[in-house]
Formats: C-alpha cells, structure tokens, sequence
C-alpha cells in the first residue's frame, strides 16, 4: 500500500484551541511467552514488535516510517502478575493479528482518541524520557566529528531536563538555546521523577544503550498548537524505543 500518512495533528479555531486525533492501542502480554521475553531484553526487539502492528502503510524501505506514520509508544511491566502493558500511538490504526495469540494474555483493545485543548486547561501526564545532554567534541577534532549524547542518572537532573522543555505563557514555542517546548507549564516542585532501568541491544554494533526516566505531574496548556504537536511527536530522544510519549488524562 502506497500510503502518505500523517502524524497526529491538531486542527486550529479562532478561539486559539488546538484539536488533538489520534489512534491508541492497549496491549496486555504474557511476559512469560518467549515472544514477549525477548521484546523485554531487546530493544530492538521491542521496536519490531510496536511497528508489526503497521505492515502495509508504506511501501517497503520507505524512510522514517516510525516518524511518517506518528507511531509512538511506552511500556510498564508487572511482575507480580507477569504481564507486559503496552501502549502504541500512531495516526493510523494497527492491525496486531502478527502477535502469537499465546503471547497475548487479553484481546488488544484500540481506540480513538479526539481531544480539544485550550489555554488554561489541565491535564495529569505520564511520560517515559531519554533525558540526556550533548557533550561537544573534544577541541581540536575533525568539524566532521559528532559530540555524544550522556544520560541524566539523577532525578534532580532529570526534572532539570524536562524543566527546559516547559513553556510559561507568552513564551515562544522554540527556546533561545534551541530547545523545543511542549507548549504547557507546571509547577516544578510537584513533579515527581522516577528512574528506570536502561535498556539494550546486544544486537547492534554499538551495543545499543538507553536510558529511560518517568515523569508524572499536572501540565497546564499555555500554547494548544505547540502542546498538540508535542503530544503527537513526542519529546527528548530514543522515539523509537518506546521513550518520549506524553500520556495525558
């Protein structure tokens, strides 16, 4: 299928809102099935299994299909019971018949999403971050030469890194040092950070390594558009590894 998708948008009105739409899915797995044990310990493994839900959409090899099609996704796990809980965002619907039924410990349940934000209005949030900062290149090195990217492995830290990404009233949605804002504000000191364990890929050359914070609070919306386009593209990096969807309610 030959098909231009489109990520999660908001559509404007005079009244300064913005509408979100999108699609969600909610997935319950067996963590004891070796189809979902192997997600856990992998992300690469991971990433397959979010975007198995999508075949079709594009052609094959087409470029950032992830990325074209919004897919977005974050993940908890419940030990006690062994289940793995998913949740998979995408401006299209997906089709999860791909997943071993045995791997599935309850149907996927997929639903449409279709909210309207305005200045002012508050939302609770949940979100899983890769919070990490860019350490230039040593002086001297080749102009060709990238800078890394080193995690935040302290909470304090991480609530820095999301602070950044705030956007008070007025503000513009773009920071002076470059930094995109998520087009809504908080108070700082009743966010509550927690960190979580990295996850890997032994799979890849570069021995794959992401780490991974959860952030949850109340978000009050100061630019709709902006805090639309944020909810629909996700913040900070590892996008593709289940890291950056901002969960609201």
């Amino acid at each position: 299928m030959n098909t231009t998708a489109a990520t999660p948008h908001s559509l404007s009105d005079p009244a300064g809102a913005g509408r979100f739409v999108t699609s969600q899915s909610l997935l319950s797995l067996d963590a004891r099935h070796p189809f979902v044990g192997k997600s856990l310990i992998d992300a690469q493994d991971m990433h397959r299994t979010v975007m198995s839900g999508f075949l079709g959409w594009l052609d094959d090899g087409s470029p950032g299909p992830r990325s074209r099609m919004g897919v977005l996704s974050t993940w908890t796990i419940d030990l006690e019971k062994a289940r793995l809980n998913l949740v998979v965002q995408a401006s299209v619907p997906a089709d999860w018949s791909r997943i071993p039924r045995a791997a599935l410990a309850r149907t996927p349940e997929t639903l449409t999403v279709d909210r309207t934000f305005r200045i002012g209005d508050r939302v609770d949030f949940r979100a899983v971050v890769n919070p990490v900062r860019s350490v230039p290149p040593p002086s001297g090195s080749s102009p060709n030469t990238r800078g890394t990217r080193v995690p935040h492995t302290r909470p304090e830290y991480v609530k820095k890194w999301f602070v950044r990404r705030l956007q008070a009233l007025g503000e513009p949605a773009v920071a002076p040092d470059g930094v995109t804002r998520i087009g809504a504000d908080t108070d700082v000191e009743r966010l509550d950070v927690r960190m979580l364990p990295q996850v890997s890929s032994p799979a890849t050359g570069k021995k794959l390594r992401i780490a991974r914070a959860e952030i949850h609070g109340t978000l009050e919306v100061t630019d709709p558009e902006t805090f639309v386009a944020a909810l629909g593209q996700g913040v900070g990096h590892a996008r593709a590894y289940s890291c950056g969807l901002i969960l609201v309610r």
